[in-house]
């Protein structure tokens, strides 16, 4: 009997976004306990609308019941679709990506070594009432800087977040003014954060689409830390937790990123998904339950994956256009890619593309220097571009050939 209260008690503290979860097993059950009761009291009471509905135009992305979402291609940073992406809303623990980040990048940098050692101030401490997330740190305990970032991660700690915030910039206010920095240098534009956790704050924001900024970062940055987003549990100081995002439980592809909620944020949830080579990051604000943030990220992937392909509308090496050139000792250069260039399109989509060769180009040239851009269309419509580079120096000419050339233009020949 003892036991069973426990357990209810548990269920009752994870589901409310903040509290202890014993164990994988327990917290899938909880969570798809949690989403069939929520379901069966919507039907009884036919007044919860459906969280995603079919899309109202053909070929086009889900409706969802979220105030704000998008999908985004993770190679190009292209957004495929979205609804209120630049609105910027409460984050909740989506924060916590950016922290995680500065961690990420600080170990990265020297600056953190993974197994420095990080007090726990009172301020920092989590007092276990379960009305937030904790990694349950002992006050006045240290732990490793990687505990830490897995504690922020996985179990979503606000205490781990503190902690280390306190321990890089010596309070998290001077924290969260080196996360603005970050934000501001990754171009996240419609973002303020106040603090290291999303607790609630009227000036602390974020939009649908700095978050997919912020996320593309992490899996480019922090790609040896990366691994960490997908592990479904981890254990410290004897208590283990699970992931809250329910799709590392239920799709392979499925390997990161984050969950938030507040009753102000709503349920909210950040995923990266890998198939078939391509990577496609989702984010969704303001929904009305786990279960719905997990069915409307499932929708926008299962579109995303469906609906798009990638193309390479020329091969690095192919010459693209030949390019004119002033008073060099050669009149041409040919104009290549300056990398590979691969591009996500509707599937089936003829792509068409056009070489825009930058006007009045004079020797010398130098090889690699961007010396135009090719754009690439879709149905008549711009969908990409990419610059143009010089294939081989081109040197200056000499004084006379040069005055033979400045006759030639003077006489229009």
């Amino acid at each position: 009997m003892q036991a069973n209260r426990s357990l209810l008690l548990s269920a009752v503290l994870a589901i409310a976004a903040g509290g202890f979860v014993p164990s994988t097993a327990s917290f899938a059950a909880q969570h798809a306990s949690k989403a069939a009761s929520s379901k069966a009291a919507a039907q009884k009471k036919g007044a919860t609308a459906p969280s995603v509905t079919p899309s109202t135009e053909p070929g086009g992305p889900p409706v969802l019941a979220a105030k704000a979402w998008l999908v985004m291609d993770y190679d190009s940073g292209q957004v495929l679709a979205s609804e209120n992406p630049d609105e910027a809303l409460p984050p909740a623990s989506l924060t916590k990506m950016m922290t995680s980040f500065l961690v990420e990048q600080s170990i990265r940098n020297g600056k953190l070594k993974q197994d420095d050692l990080v007090s726990v101030s009172e301020n920092a401490w989590c007092r276990g009432s379960g009305t937030e997330s904790c990694m349950y740190l002992p006050l006045n305990s240290q732990a490793t800087v990687i505990d830490i970032l897995r504690g922020i991660i996985v179990q979503s700690g606000n205490d781990a977040s503190k902690a280390i915030a306190e321990h890089i910039a010596g309070t998290e206010e001077n924290f969260a003014k080196l996360m603005n920095t970050e934000a501001k240098r990754l171009g996240m534009a419609q973002t303020n954060f106040v603090n290291a956790t999303g607790l609630p704050d009227p000036a602390h924001k974020a939009s649908a689409r700095d978050l997919a900024i912020l996320a593309r970062a992490i899996i480019h940055d922090s790609a040896d830390f990366y691994p960490i987003y997908a592990e479904r549990e981890f254990t410290y100081n004897k208590i283990k937790q699970g992931n809250r995002n329910a799709l590392l439980y239920t799709d392979p592809t499925v390997d990161g990123l984050k969950t938030g909620h507040t009753q102000e944020a709503g349920y909210c949830l950040v995923t990266s998904s890998k198939r078939n080579g391509m990577r496609l990051i989702t984010v969704i604000l303001n929904a009305n339950s786990m279960q719905a943030r997990a069915d409307q990220t499932r929708a926008l992937l299962s579109w995303g994956f469906g609906r798009f392909e990638k193309a390479t509308p020329i091969q690095p090496d192919a010459q693209v256009a030949l390019a004119k050139v002033s008073f060099g000792k050669a009149d041409t250069v040919p104009a290549v890619l300056g990398a590979p260039w691969t591009i996500t399109v509707p599937k089936g989509q003829k792509l068409e593309t056009a070489a825009q060769i930058n006007a009045e180009l004079e020797a010398p040239v130098a090889k690699g220097a961007v010396i135009g851009k090719v754009v690439a269309t879709a149905g008549g419509k711009p969908v990409a571009e990419a610059p143009l580079v010089a294939q081989t120096d081109v040197e200056r000419a000499g004084f006379l050939l040069r005055a033979w050339q400045h006759l030639l233009r003077l006489f229009g020949k």
